[in-house]
């Protein structure tokens, strides 16, 4: 395990105590490690490409057919 010191301001303190009181942390480390998974989800999240999404705009106002039974339509 990599150990790393910071310097926070009193706000960012105030934050980081909040989160490891809101989630129980034992310890500040925990808060930061915690943190730090959150961005990487959201920042690992890729974007479409516009193409995708105007494909899938088309495809939603486009014709859509109503079966009772698809798999016996459709799946012989």
């Amino acid at each position: 395990m990599v150990q790393a010191i910071i310097e926070l301001d009193d706000e960012r303190n105030r934050v980081l105590n909040i989160i490891k009181a809101q989630h129980s942390f034992k310890n500040k480390s925990e808060a930061v490690e915690f943190i730090i998974d959150e961005y990487a989800q959201t920042a690992n999240q890729p974007e479409l490409r516009p193409e995708f999404a105007e494909r899938v705009k088309k495809a939603e106002r486009g014709r859509f057919v109503k079966a009772d039974d698809f798999a016996a339509k459709y799946l012989k």
